[in-house]
C-alpha cells in the first residue's frame, strides 16, 4: 500500500543543493533512502519508494534519463518523459525530495570519465548492449555522490544491473547500503517496465511468453530437472510457439553471479531478454 503523504514534495535540480539537502537531514539524525529512476514511473518504481519509506525517515527519488547507458540505435530520444505525472505520483506516495538534474551539469563539457566494473558487466546484458553498464555504473556513482543517502533501492527485474551496482559499491567502498527489491508484475504476469507502453495489444500478448517461459522453468525444475540445457530448450520452445518474440539470450546462472550453471545444483537465477516488435524486454526469476 502507498505511504500516506505527510510532507510536501521538494524538487531540486542543482547538484550542490541536492547534496546539501540530504546532508542537512542526516545531520538532524534522519536516515535517507534513495530511489534512482529514469522517470516514466510505474507501480514497480513506486514499490521501491514504499520500501525506502518503510526503512528510512526520508525518501529521495531521482528522475534522469541517462544518455550514456543508451546505445546509438536505442530509444534515448523517444524514451518517455512524463515529468509532471511522475512528480504527482511521487507526491502521492509521500516522497520528500526529487532530484531532477540537468544533463549539462551531470555531464559537463569535456566530460571523459567512466566506470568499468569488470567481469560482472561482460556477459548477457553487457554483450547485448556494449557500453551499457559503463554508463549505468558511471551515472549511479554520480547520483550516489549527488544524493549521499544511507540506502539505495533497486528493482530485481534488472538483475545484472543490481550485481553491477553492488560490485561497484563494494569495490569503491561507497558508504551506502544497496537494497534489491522484488519484481512487480501486472496481473497477467508481465514484468512492469517503462518500455511496456511501446507494445501494441498484440505485442503485449506475445510479450507474456517471457514470464510464461520462466514459470515453465520453475515447474520443470520443481519436478526434478537439473540439466540447464534441457530447461533452456523447453523455455525457447515455448517462446517460439508463441511467435513474434526474438530471443537475445536465456541465461541460467548461479544466483548472485553471472556465471552459467550447467547443472542446477543450488540457487539459480534464470534471465531472459528478447525483442517484441521494436521493444526490448527483460525478465528473470530466482529459483531455490
Amino acid at each position: 500500500m502507498p505511504a500516506a503523504p505527510t510532507r510536501s514534495l521538494q524538487v531540486i535540480t542543482g547538484v550542490a543543493a541536492m547534496r546539501t539537502a540530504v546532508r542537512a537531514l542526516q545531520q538532524r539524525g534522519e536516515t535517507v533512502g534513495f530511489v534512482p529512476t529514469m522517470g516514466a514511473l510505474h507501480v514497480g518504481h513506486l514499490s521501491l519508494v514504499d520500501a525506502a519509506a518503510a526503512e528510512c525517515d526520508r525518501v529521495v527519488a531521482s528522475i534522469f534519463v541517462n544518455p550514456t547507458q543508451f546505445g546509438p540505435s536505442e530509444d534515448f530520444t523517444k524514451y518517455p518523459r512524463p515529468l509532471e505525472r511522475d512528480l504527482e505520483l511521487l507526491r502521492e506516495r509521500g516522497c520528500d525530495l526529487v532530484f531532477v538534474p540537468e544533463a549539462a551539469e551531470m555531464y559537463p563539457q569535456g566530460y571523459g570519465t567512466s566506470i568499468d566494473v569488470g567481469p560482472v558487466a561482460v556477459p548477457w546484458e553487457g554483450a547485448a548492449r556494449p557500453g551499457h553498464f559503463a554508463g549505468v555504473a558511471t551515472v549511479v556513482l554520480k547520483l550516489f555522490e549527488c544524493v549521499p543517502a544511507d540506502r539505495a533501492y533497486f528493482g530485481r527485474k534488472d538483475y545484472q544491473q543490481t550485481l553491477v551496482v553492488r560490485r561497484m559499491a563494494a569495490d569503491l567502498n561507497l558508504p551506502i547500503d544497496v537494497r534489491v527489491c522484488p519484481i512487480v508484475r501486472d496481473a497477467d504476469g508481465l514484468a512492469l517496465s517503462s518500455r511496456n507502453v511501446y507494445l501494441s495489444p498484440d505485442e503485449r500478448r506475445r510479450a507474456l511468453a517471457l514470464s510464461q517461459s520462466l514459470r515453465l522453468a520453475e515447474e520443470i525444475i520443481s519436478r526434478g530437472e537439473r540439466d540447464a540445457l534441457v530447461v533452456r530448450e523447453r523455455m525457447l520452445a515455448l517462446i517460439a510457439a508463441v511467435g513474434g518474440v526474438a530471443v537475445e539470450y536465456v541465461a541460467i546462472v548461479r544466483d548472485g553471479t553471472v556465471d552459467e550453471a550447467p547443472e542446477i545444483d543450488g540457487p539459480v537465477t534464470i534471465a531472459v531478454a528478447a525483442r517484441v516488435g521494436t521493444t526490448r524486454l527483460i525478465d528473470n526469476v530466482q529459483i531455490g
